[in-house]
This record gives structure tokens, sequence and C-alpha cells, in this order.
């Protein structure tokens, strides 16, 4: 990621403002503090949990693949044969464009033809991808995080309520864990192993 991009993704003293369950969620929650003057350029949401979802929509056949590449290349030659037309300093020739439409088709079904072949049969079907969160966080700067916090107790107070919840659940948590490393800081006493027996 470049550096400019990484810094645009980030915050440098981020603190949450909300878990939801669902992106149009957290968009709402956003819209909601945007509309309420709050300084949203110092808002992030991070998806958690990714997963890839893959709808497979239907079976690959050479059929398929020749039709689609035939369909592509007489799109591609229908827009560079109207291109060249429109520009023909002997006028605009639609035998040309018909032409160059036919040539594309042609182009297309073997190239389409030969990248089928080189797969082997290894993906004989067609689906569509997609990458989901299992939740979406709000995260804003921690000179913000107060006020923000007050919006949306405004705008939902029974969700407001079950994240204060939450983060004390998740405070309490991380309060154990310290607690517990302070009192053991080398972890558990690696087991010692066994003295060989005795002749």
């Amino acid at each position: 990621m470049r550096p400019g991009l990484r810094a645009t993704l980030s915050l440098e003293y981020p603190m949450s403002l909300g878990l939801y369950d669902s992106y149009e969620e957290a968009q709402g929650a956003v819209d909601y503090l945007s509309d309420h003057d709050f300084p949203v350029e110092d808002v992030l949401i991070v998806g958690t949990d990714l997963k890839q979802l893959e709808r497979v929509t239907g079976r690959l056949t050479r059929g398929r693949v020749i039709g689609a590449g035939a369909l592509s290349g007489a799109w591609l030659g229908l827009f560079v044969g109207t291109i060249f037309a429109l520009f023909d300093p002997s006028g605009f020739n639609i035998l040309n464009v018909v032409g160059t439409v036919v040539f594309g088709a042609v182009f297309g079904m073997i190239w389409a033809a030969v990248g089928y072949r080189l797969t082997r049969g290894q993906r004989d079907f067609t689906s569509v991808s997609q990458v989901v969160a299992a939740k979406y966080e709000v995260l804003c700067e921690h000179k913000h995080v107060q006020r923000g916090r007050e919006l949306l107790v405004r705008m939902d107070p029974m969700r407001a309520a079950q994240e204060e919840v939450r983060r004390a659940r998740e405070a309490e948590q991380a309060r154990a864990a310290q607690v517990s490393q302070q009192h053991d800081p080398q972890g558990p006493p690696a087991q010692q192993p066994l003295p060989p027996p005795s002749a």
C-alpha cells in the first residue's frame, strides 16, 4: 500500500464509536454524525472478520465461452469501426463498420477458445464473488469520541447502551489479561524433560 493511501486510511489514536452487523448500519451512523456537524473526516469504518463469498451462476461450456468471446469481440469491433468511419476522409462507410464487427467477433472467438483450452477444464463454471465482513466498526479520533458517542446515544439509545456494555466487557477482559501477565510475566513454566532411566 502506498504511504499516502496508508495515511488516508488510518487514524492517529482511533477509538470505537460503535460496532454494527452490516455496512448499511455503519453508514447510517456516520451519515447521522455528518448531519449533526460531526467532523466525519476523522471517522473510519473498518470491516472485521473478512470472508469471500462466491456464488456459482452456471456451467461453463466451450460453446458459451466462444459465444461470449464473439460478442465481446463484436462490441470492440463496432467501437473501433465506428471511430475509424467517423474520421474517414472519404465519408462514413457502413460496410467498413460491419467488416470491423465481423473481424472483431472472429478474433474474440479465437481468443476465447485458446484461453479456455489453456485452462484444461479446471474451472468449468461461472460465478460472481464478493468480499464481506462479519462486523463493521466505526472509529474516530480520540479527541472527538465523547461527542460522537453522545450523538449516537441520541440516534439509538438502546444500541448505545449495548455498546457501553460491550466496551465495558472488553475493558474488563483487557484488565484481566494485564493482571495475569503481571503475575506471570514469563508465561507458564516450560515442561522439563524427564531424566533418563538409570541402568
